[in-house]
């Protein structure tokens, strides 16, 4: 029986001291122009993710100023892309399973180039907010599908590697619209906004869909010729074509993937790591300091142009950092030295707030609030930032893998919200204590990881499949 051969197959590789190639002599383990150019289109997109999250810092003063908004109106206009990407996450997996992964992203920049236009081109705060929730709707659909497709595309000793540029380039689009935004006017930096879109929209002409779902939805010629074009021409894919077609064989004898099938015991342990690591994400505060970090400044006595800026630099290095360990160290050890890092850096940020409540040590404390938000960035943009995404798109079965991940991007984005709301009153009621929560967070997610994610590096998604949920490879 297929199942029962593929299982053997996977437990033998899983046993194997080294784990040899699945694609012949070459292993299809090199990077190819066409993988690189197909990852470098698909991060465009969380290029666009960083673009669209960073637009309502540089240009707050610009929109009240020009269109006379109230405070409580350009809040509703900054807190509006969380709504949207809500709606886009609700679709985004089964939007993804029904027109593919290349179709995804280009509704998603239909909706980006869509909200930008009608920024630039607002003479009304309704407007405004409607583009807003059209470029949420984009990044709602992009957070779920540029980490899948990335994840589907490139072969297990470079997944990691690869789907690490997408956090890099989120940091990159925030930190470049930043920059950018305190040089030009609002509505020319949501014109700029566009560019990205476009590159993105045309690229996808150009690149491979994703093997993987050809071969869900039966395209049998389509998926060899795709998996061949992105390993390379001379490259033996045979083994890797034959475990991708039994692994799906074996999923088509199950239901199609519903939310509520996500809550059976087969995918209890996925469904828990997938959800568990993107609400302790956002439960560890990541939005809520990136969105109130001038605020936080503030309140502690620094500068905020200094603060803001250098936490947004420092990010970009230790992503960079990130990319290159991704493969070599393995997922679960560096989200492990990730958590643990951003524990530390908002303890220091809760003691540093509890010496200024008491009045002690009034000259050092916003220096240690600075240091501590610093640690902070820096070790999130080391695992957490990305990691997470990647974890997801590796440990769901390809017929669950849309209805997971639409579940998966709700929660995320639901969080999120949440969060940004409450942020505020919670350093109201105490900063000290605001801080104190998030780093215990932090050390629940170290024990969390440490407990029941797996190790995914060096692991086709197949093999995944095997140690994650055995009885459906079995069949």
């Amino acid at each position: 029986m297929a199942g029962e051969e593929s299982t053997e197959r996977l437990s033998t590789s899983l046993l194997a001291e080294e784990n040899p190639s699945t694609s012949g002599p070459d292993g299809g383990n090199s990077a190819t122009s066409v993988l690189v150019l197909s990852t470098f289109i698909a991060v465009c997109g969380s290029y666009i993710c960083g673009a669209i999250v960073g637009y309502s810092s540089p240009t707050e003063t610009g929109i009240m100023e020009d269109l006379g908004l109230s405070t409580a109106e350009y809040s509703l206009f900054g807190s509006t892309v969380t709504i949207g990407a809500m709606v886009g996450a609700v679709f985004s997996g089964k939007i993804a399973d029904l027109v593919g992964r290349r179709g995804a992203m280009g509704i998603s920049e239909a909706f980006g180039i869509a909200g930008w236009l009608a920024i630039a081109f607002s003479q009304a705060a309704w407007l405004l907010d409607i583009g807003r929730l059209s470029t949420g709707c984009g990044i709602g659909l992009l957070t779920y599908v540029v980490p899948v497709y990335i994840a589907e595309i490139t072969p297990k000793n470079l997944r990691g590697r690869f789907a690490a540029v997408h956090p890099f380039m989120l940091t990159v689009g925030i930190a470049m619209t930043y920059f950018i935004g305190t040089v030009v006017s609002w509505r020319i930096l949501a014109l700029i906004g566009t560019i990205p879109c476009l590159v993105n929209l045309l690229g996808l002409f150009f690149i491979s869909e994703s093997p993987r779902w050809l071969a869900k939805v039966g395209k049998e010629k389509e998926y060899e010729t795709a998996l061949l074009h992105l390993r390379g021409e001379n490259t033996d894919i045979s083994e890797e074509a034959i475990e991708i077609k039994e692994n799906i064989e074996a999923l088509q004898q199950l239901p199609e993937g519903r939310i509520l099938e996500l809550f059976r015991r087969r995918y209890a342990r996925s469904l828990i790591i997938g959800v568990g690591l993107v609400l302790l994400n956002q439960l560890g505060g990541s939005i809520a300091i990136a969105a109130y970090a001038s605020s936080i400044f503030e309140k502690a006595g620094f500068s905020t142009t200094v603060g803001t800026i250098v936490m947004s630099v420092v990010q970009i290095p230790m992503t960079i950092l990130s990319v290159l360990l991704m493969d070599k160290s393995g997922r679960r050890q560096l989200l492990m030295v990730s958590c643990s890092g951003t524990c530390l850096g908002c303890l220091l940020v809760g003691v540093s707030f509890l010496l200024q409540d008491m009045q002690r040590w009034k000259e050092l404390t916003p220096v240690l609030v600075f240091i501590g938000l610093v640690i902070y960035n820096a070790f999130f943009g080391l695992g957490l930032s990305g990691i997470p995404w990647l974890i997801m798109s590796e440990i769901f079965p390809i017929n669950m893998k849309g209805s997971a991940g639409s579940l998966c991007n709700l929660v995320y984005w639901s969080s999120s919200w949440f969060m940004t709301y409450i942020f505020n009153f919670s350093m109201e009621w105490s900063s000290a204590g605001t801080f104190f929560i998030l780093s215990g967070i932090g050390g629940f997610t170290v024990g969390f990881v440490a407990k029941l994610v797996p190790e995914t590096k060096g692991r086709t998604l197949e093999e995944m499949q095997a140690v994650l949920n055995p009885e459906i490879v079995k069949g």
